[in-house]
């Protein structure tokens, strides 16, 4: 009698629930399930024989990203609500519920930012900056529940303290951790993964944080306005129907960008103002509402605008001139 053996290793992966996503490889509760099989002859009829079934059920892995989605913002000092974007990420095989957390007083910064009441929220809108609709965050009642490879928008807000340098630096940081549990990677919370499956820690520690950057950028002017009369007799009285001369010096000092800047001056009572004197850095401006950066408004009550733009201290000393006559 002649025996031919032919053994083969099947193996077969029942999945327990539908894969998510693969942040940290295949889903927790999936089962791995492999058989083993001899094929033989016996007197040249095939036989076979088949091992039992084993099972390996997979663990939950415990991972998460925290991702600060903010460059350095630039803040003034005092300030307030102002916010940082993070991206938190289950970078774990199951579904996981977070906590979050908020630190702003970390070291190697010159100041440290002031958490708002509440300090924690959700980007509901998706705008990316802090507004009405975000949600904010109560911890232990709306903590995040990501399936695996989810993510979710956080923004953090902090008031500014006053009376900080132009180019202070301040940190914030946001961290996120599995409620699970967390620890060193490999330590093993029994039983209490997806499906009462084990949780396992993964590389993160099942913790993460990311740290964001407050830059005050302050921007302050100087302004400074001169009169010079001319009188009808050659000499500098203020008398009816002298001129008035006005210059006004703007300095800008700082490293922040002043928007859409403009300046404005009421013509003072009992005078009138000389058309076609207004100036800006010694360049003659119009009156009328037209394609430069100046106007004469005459109601509700009449001044002069001139649209001085985005400032900063690079710009330079801005100079404005304009003439009254004395009623």
């Amino acid at each position: 009698m002649k025996c031919r053996w032919n053994i083969a290793v099947v193996g077969v992966v029942s999945l327990g629930f539908a894969q998510v996503g693969a942040a940290a490889g295949t889903a927790a509760g999936t089962a791995i399930d492999n058989t083993a099989v001899i094929n033989y002859e016996v007197g040249g009829s095939p036989l076979s024989q088949t091992s039992n079934t084993n099972t390996v059920t997979l663990a939950e892995l415990l991972d998460v990203d925290v991702t600060l989605q903010s460059g350095p913002v630039s803040v003034a000092s005092p300030d307030t609500a102002r916010e940082l974007l993070y991206v938190v990420t289950n970078t774990g095989n199951g579904t996981e519920t977070f906590s979050l957390a908020l630190d702003s007083v970390l070291g190697g910064d010159d100041f440290d930012p002031v958490p708002a009441v509440p300090s924690i929220y959700f980007d509901t809108d998706g705008s990316g900056d802090f507004s009405a609709p975000d949600t904010p965050y109560n911890p232990g009642v709306n903590d995040p529940i990501l399936a695996a490879d989810a993510s979710v928008d956080i923004l953090i807000v902090n008031d500014i303290p006053a009376a900080l340098a132009d180019g202070s630096i301040g940190f914030s940081q946001l961290s996120a951790s599995s409620t699970t549990g967390t620890g060193a990677p490999g330590d093993v919370f029994a039983g209490l993964g997806d499906g009462g499956v084990d949780a396992v820690v993964g590389t993160s520690g099942a913790t993460d944080a990311d740290t964001g950057q407050y830059t005050v950028g302050d921007i302050q002017f100087t302004v400074v306005k001169t009169a010079t009369v001319s009188d009808p007799f050659g000499g500098t009285q203020p008398v009816p129907g002298a001129q008035i001369d006005y210059q006004v010096v703007l300095t800008p000092t700082g490293s922040a960008t002043a928007t859409n800047s403009a300046f404005s001056d009421l013509i003072p009572p009992n005078t009138t103002y000389v058309p076609g004197t207004m100036t800006l850095n010694a360049a003659p401006l119009t009156d009328a509402a037209d394609a430069d950066v100046g106007e004469f408004i005459t109601a509700p009550a009449p001044e002069i605008v001139v649209v001085l733009g985005d400032l900063t201290g690079a710009s330079g000393v801005q100079t404005v001139t304009f003439s009254v006559t004395i009623d």
